[in-house]
């Protein structure tokens, strides 16, 4: 075989320090400008991120900005408040409200009412923000000098992601396989790189074999019920703290399998496929492991602003009123927000970068010489540029 037509390994440069200074400095410039650096930030983090992973020598490249996500936050911002206004102003036309203080358990249940309508109400602009924030990062993503992209489609994502978690919850997850599949294939059939289109195969019953550690889980939680009401309490609670960390691991194990099998079932312009092989044990020590180290490293911060803090404290035998060193306070308050700043950037770290260089190094694109007829695509502009993301808090650090 012609080593140009040779499946293409994926490669991540990238390594813990870099990112952790990255990280730490942009938090602190984040606390610094009281939050408003923190589109800066993501946006730094991405690119170096996304320049650190490589397909036969040729970098990703992340091409979003700062200022584009500040101003689309504050867009999703206004329109979100318009949203709810509007939501708060039908409710109390039904007489519910969320700002008075319910005197009566009638009115107790009318705000609990008003509560959960005001959070079902957000659920659609949820599923809307997830699939916005993945347009603008395909919209902001280039390889080899050509543009990724998506076609516009929020609100069918929105409507069929209620539609699908609706049979998930309602089958008690035995239909999640569906739902993954589902809004996977819808997301990846409007995906494009260049003027090619991606699409999804497979099928999702296919996925059943990704919960089976999830079965396991759920039938040990049972078995500790049972135990619990047949008056074997401790043991109940010891079988019932086994099945809670199976069901975790088998959350994880589910991830990391579909995955797995939705990334090789991808191909684009029918010719390029892709292999992907990421080792769920791989990923689940490296979670576990990344998880003790940001524990133990954030506690000893914590331990320190605690002490500083206890010391700054001292009672006066006149008012038995404690009194404090302004000096020990404030050192104390930085040594906490430096301890905060610092878990994300340890988890980046520990947990986040090591998990995404293992599955783009257990990742292949085979059949590249099919890339070669692909050619550039027209710019997309950046819509709300995930403003409704950062407002609902969709996405995380990247």
């Amino acid at each position: 075989m012609d080593t140009y037509d040779a499946p293409v390994d994926g490669l991540y440069s990238g390594d813990g320090s870099s990112i952790f200074k990255l990280a730490f400095l942009t938090s602190l410039l984040t606390l610094l400008t009281l939050g408003i650096y923190r589109f800066w930030a993501k946006t730094r983090i991405r690119k170096y991120i996304w320049s650190s992973v490589s397909f036969r020598g040729d970098s990703m490249e992340y091409t979003g900005t700062g200022l584009e996500k500040f101003l689309g936050f504050l867009v999703a911002m206004v329109i979100l408040a318009v949203y709810l206004a509007i939501v708060q102003m039908l409710l109390f036309y039904f007489g519910l409200s969320l700002f008075t203080e319910p005197e009566t358990i009638e009115e107790m249940i009318a705000q609990m009412v008003a509560i959960y309508a005001t959070i079902f109400a957000v659920i659609p602009l949820w599923f809307f923000a997830i699939y916005r924030a993945r347009r603008y990062k395909m919209a902001r993503t280039r390889w080899r000098g050509i543009r990724f992209g998506m076609d516009k489609g929020a609100w069918g994502y929105a409507l069929r992601a209620i539609w699908y978690w609706f049979l998930t919850i309602s089958s008690v997850g035995l239909l999640l396989p569906l739902q993954t599949f589902k809004l996977e294939q819808y997301k990846t059939d409007r995906s494009w790189y260049g003027n090619t289109q991606f699409r999804q195969g497979g099928k999702w019953t296919a996925l059943y074999g990704a919960m089976k550690h999830l079965f396991i889980g759920a039938g040990i939680l049972a078995l500790a019920g049972l135990l619990v009401s047949s008056s074997s309490e401790g043991l109940g609670i010891f079988v019932g703290i086994v099945g809670y960390v199976w069901v975790i691991i088998g959350g994880v194990y589910y991830r990391v399998r579909s995955f797995g099998y939705l990334s090789e079932h991808k191909e684009l312009g029918g010719e390029v496929r892709f292999h992907s092989a990421p080792r769920t044990g791989h990923i689940i020590k490296t979670v576990i492991l990344g998880g003790l180290a940001v524990g133990a490293l954030s506690g000893v911060m914590f331990a320190i602003a605690g002490g500083s803090f206890a010391t700054a404290m001292d009672f006066n035998p006149d008012t038995m009123q404690p009194e404090f060193s302004p000096a020990a306070i404030v050192f104390a308050a930085l040594v906490y927000a430096l301890a905060i700043m610092s878990i994300g950037a340890l988890s980046l770290a520990f947990i986040t970068q090591p998990v995404i260089e293992h599955l783009v190094q257990t990742l292949k694109i085979e059949n590249p010489r099919a890339l070669d007829i692909i050619r550039q695509r027209a710019h997309d502009e950046g819509a709300d540029a995930e403003g409704f993301a950062d407002a609902l808090d969709v996405g995380g650090a990247i």
